[in-house]
């Protein structure tokens, strides 16, 4: 058995938006000098086939401790190797717009 703090490098808290419901997306970069533990997480992305994994999931799939994974997911994202889907909201077109250009594109057709 592994204690926690030494699979997150002494690391003790996670994002607080890093939950374990949260969906992470593996981003492209450079993955070299990743511990035992980032690179498994990192290899269940390359199963994955791109797709994205609920924290939740990872932790399962490794039989890690989920507060673990929270770290180590959260330490990953510092780094820019996963990502999380950005939320439908600000920056975000309308509703109306978006019916409006459908229905110019459908009037193409």
């Amino acid at each position: 058995m592994v204690r926690p703090y030494v699979r997150t490098d002494g690391r003790v808290r996670a994002h607080p938006d890093v939950r374990l419901e949260t969906v992470v997306l593996a981003a492209s970069g450079p993955s070299a000098g990743l511990g035992a533990d980032a690179r498994a997480v990192m290899g269940l992305f390359d199963r994955a086939g791109g797709g994205g994994l609920a924290v939740a999931d990872i932790a399962a799939a490794l039989e890690f401790p989920p507060s673990a994974v929270r770290i180590i997911v959260s330490s990953l994202i510092d780094e820019g190797l996963l990502t999380r889907p950005v939320p439908a909201g600000a920056g975000q077109p309308e509703t109306d717009l978006l019916q409006e250009v459908l229905r110019g594109l459908r009037a193409l057709v």
